[in-house]
């Protein structure tokens, strides 16, 4: 019960995230499951397989509200599938020992982009044109890989990318990563099964993640309205750092005071990025979350 406690926590959390950010619900939930002591195979096949109807009811809307570039879900989806699948074959391949340094590297990795986005703050140029696919099936693959090997990355490493591109107005790009994300999830999901044969897959840690997602939609439409996104996402990506600085250090020998000491500079960074971040957007006329 106490797990399943913590797992349901992890899904409010990542609800929180992602329904602000447009981002960052496999990173944050992969991170606190593995936190809380599941092998990032199971971390991962948890959160996929939960994300597969999350991300089919909000491709469904993103239709309903004219968001999705359907060119663009067609030329991205399928490589992010493939690329999903791959990685959770070679994830569940992986021995935990290996396995847990190689998650918490990529989510670390991740972190120290999703917070360097948010710090930056770049204005996107607007192009014309659609992207194709020449753009669309790498930035796919290697999103769809990275976000079943680390348990979470495509709206981290896709949404900015298409943003920065230009070519698709902002609430086109968070609706077409959106619905694509369905093929992605659904796609992990079938690599893990194939992979693991159902073992370390458990429903209720499934219904946990759901049931912390469904609590925290509301108060995640609610953060939208007041909170900055660029102050959220300097936080959140700073924890990602945190809490996955454990692993790395561990499987790399380091202890002590030189532990203590790496720690403290990350804490010391983060809290310097956040600072300025706040400032920033007081200087630049308030906190509130402006899409």
């Amino acid at each position: 019960m106490q797990t399943l406690i913590l797992i349901a926590i992890a899904g409010l959390a990542a609800q929180l995230v992602d329904g602000s950010l447009g981002m960052g619900y496999g990173l944050t939930s992969s991170t606190l499951l593995i936190f809380a002591g599941l092998t990032p195979a199971m971390a991962s096949a948890s959160v996929h397989l939960a994300e597969v109807g999350t991300t089919a009811l909000s491709g469904v809307a993103h239709h309903r509200f004219g968001n999705v570039e359907w060119h663009a879900v067609r030329r991205i989806a399928i490589p992010g599938g493939i690329g999903a699948f791959l990685g959770a074959t070679f994830l569940s391949s992986l021995s935990t020992e290996a396995a847990k340094p190689l998650a918490s590297t990529l989510l670390f990795a991740l972190g120290i982009y999703v917070l360097l986005r948010f710090l930056l703050g770049k204005v996107r140029v607007e192009r014309k044109g659609r992207p194709g696919l020449k753009f669309l099936a790498p930035l796919g693959f290697i999103g769809g890989f990275i976000d079943a090997t680390g348990g979470g990355g495509w709206g981290p490493v896709t949404t900015p990318t298409l943003l920065a591109d230009g070519r698709l107005a902002p609430n086109r790009v968070i609706g077409t990563v959106s619905a694509s994300e369905f093929i992605v999830a659904l796609s992990a999901s079938v690599g893990f099964f194939a992979s693991l044969g159902g073992e370390g897959v458990k429903v209720e840690f499934v219904l946990a993640l759901l049931a912390g997602g469904l609590i925290a939609a509301p108060i995640a439409a609610y953060m939208v309205r007041h909170l900055n996104p660029r102050i959220l996402g300097v936080t959140v990506g700073g924890f990602i750092c945190f809490t996955n600085a454990r692993v790395i250090m561990g499987a790399a020998g380091i202890e002590g005071n030189t532990f203590v000491l790496v720690y403290a500079g990350i804490v010391a960074v983060w809290v310097g990025a956040l600072v300025y971040t706040v400032l920033k957007v007081r200087s630049e006329g308030g906190t509130r979350a402006t899409r």
